[in-house]
């Protein structure tokens, strides 16, 4: 069912311009992108499955493409990608937040920026967020793939970034793709090992942030740094 043939009270486009976007719930939002339902389905509810399936608005964030292609009525090429454009705009302007103001000044906002950007990924990626000295965002750098130990992961690469960003911090991080974000013994030994080659050239190891789909474990506010 498409937006005309619901009835007009119920219509997420005349609610947005009669009282603004904050009046409209998630769903509505989600089905104004959405535009059309599917067989069984009208838009809204096409909308709210996709809410429920992914955990809300946060979880739908760290949805990857080959997962929308999974629910019924988001197999199709057009309706995909213009969600997957806005998920995209929304970490892009994630990343511009973070680059205008000092990043620990909130600290949630670099775990959903990390959450975003390598949290939902099938595989382990080990990324590095250089900061300049007012811990403003410099970039974020996907360093190493692949099974994480101390044998994978060059200590003197992530140096070597780190003076060609001129950082004077850097926040670890690296995703779990089990699910389980507790940190192991390899990770408690991989961080003391790149915080004691870091601080060589006197750069600041700040955080080591291990992420997951919708969580994120700080392994400075556990007091493992």
């Amino acid at each position: 069912m498409a937006f005309k043939d619901l009835p007009i009270d119920a219509r997420p486009r005349e609610k947005l311009i009669a009282r603004g976007a904050t009046a409209l719930a998630d769903a509505e939002l989600l089905a104004l992108l959405l535009r059309t339902g599917v067989a069984g389905k009208n838009v809204l509810q096409l909308a709210q499955h996709l809410l429920e399936r992914f955990g809300g608005l946060s979880g739908l964030l760290h949805t990857r493409a080959d997962d929308l292609k999974t629910i019924k009525g988001m197999g199709g090429d057009a309706k995909r990608s213009q969600l997957i454009a806005v998920l995209e705009l929304a970490r892009r302007a994630m990343g511009e937040k973070l680059r205008q103001r000092t990043v620990f000044d909130s600290p949630e906002a670099v775990k959903q920026y990390l959450q975003l950007h390598i949290g939902s990924r099938p595989h382990e990626v080990f990324a590095v967020v250089f900061l300049d000295v007012q811990h403003r965002l410099i970039a974020l750098e996907e360093m190493f793939r692949g099974t994480l130990t101390q044998t994978s992961v060059y200590p003197r690469e992530v140096v070597t970034r780190a003076l060609h960003h001129q950082a004077a911090a850097v926040v670890l991080s690296h995703n779990h793709p089990s699910g389980s974000i507790a940190p192991s013994r390899a990770d408690e030994s991989l961080t003391q090992t790149l915080r004691a080659a870091l601080g060589l050239v006197d750069v600041r190891v700040l955080d080591h942030i291990i992420v997951g789909p919708g969580q994120s474990f700080s392994m400075a506010e556990r007091g493992l740094l």
